[in-house]
């Protein structure tokens, strides 16, 4: 059962923008331009002239892909499914992840005292010192949060109501369950599919020249190749073929080889042709 292969985990990571909108500028825009309504608003960078804040911006947005890539969809609400192949492998990482960005955060927040000084004189008049919150205040606004949670059962579906009221709900979370189990499944042939149809496109030539592909093409395709054999909750026989085929056609391939062999290109390119004719997509 997927409920002893699988749990769910929500990730939420949050991080100060540093930005502002100021409603005196926008509205000097709008007169200055003659405009007869509200037209915009003027958004300002509080520490501009320096990238110390993007550093930490940054490695959120890097953490919630690499989250993304280890994990399927499952909730809207933001929780996703993660197999127990991938629960260690994803918690060593995630806790590596954690300490980095924290580690992160502290250098910003020690620097930052000197970056509001410094933008006082970057920004000129629109600066304003009562918009910077104080260090501890925005500590509190970078945050790495996650739990892991079980799968429901639908025999675990109990509430106080009707026979038919209890049997209708059973049913939606069945289908629910159903439902989401076939987009876990779609999102795997999707990824394989892009990763097949890239390498195809990108070994073809434009009107007689070949066209450029950098050698992380090869290693990604590769590394979600391991992924899958994570991620293939459902145990789809033809998705694994899949993978195995695009494994073995460009296991040991070398992006220079592929670059300096026309023969080695097309028969690579033939090979992910084949898997892509050979599946429904």
């Amino acid at each position: 059962m997927i409920q002893d292969k699988s749990m769910l985990v929500d990730l939420s990571i949050s991080a100060w923008s540093g930005k502002k909108m100021d409603k005196q500028v926008s509205q000097e825009i709008d007169a200055a331009k003659n405009t007869k309504t509200k037209a915009g608003n003027y958004s300002k960078h509080l520490l501009a002239g320096t990238d110390k804040l993007e550093v930490v911006t940054k490695m959120a947005a890097n953490i919630r892909n690499w989250h993304c890539q280890q994990t399927l969809p499952w909730s809207d609400l933001g929780s996703r499914l993660l197999p127990m192949k991938n629960f260690f492998d994803y918690k060593q990482i995630l806790n590596y992840h954690e300490q980095q960005f924290n580690d992160a955060v502290e250098d910003f927040l020690n620097e930052y005292p000197t970056l509001v000084s410094a933008a006082a004189f970057q920004l000129g008049d629109l600066f304003n010192r009562d918009e910077y919150p104080d260090v501890e205040t925005l500590r509190s606004k970078f945050r790495i949060k996650y739990v892991f949670l079980p799968i429901a059962d639908v025999d675990d579906f109990r509430v106080k109501a009707g026979d038919d009221t209890a049997q209708e709900l059973r049913e939606q979370y069945e289908k629910f369950f159903s439902d989401k189990l076939e987009e876990v499944t779609r999102d795997l042939w999707g990824q394989l599919h892009g990763t097949l149809t890239k390498i195809s496109e990108r070994l073809d030539y434009d009107e007689g020249s070949k066209k450029i592909f950098r050698d992380s093409m090869f290693t990604n395709a590769m590394d979600l190749c391991a992924m899958l054999t994570k991620l293939n909750v459902t145990e789809d026989p033809k998705l694994e073929q899949a993978r195995q085929q695009l494994e073995k056609a460009i296991a040991g391939v070398d992006a220079r080889d592929v670059r300096d062999s026309d023969a080695i290109r097309m028969d690579v390119k033939k090979k992910v042709d084949d898997i892509l004719s050979a599946f429904d997509f």
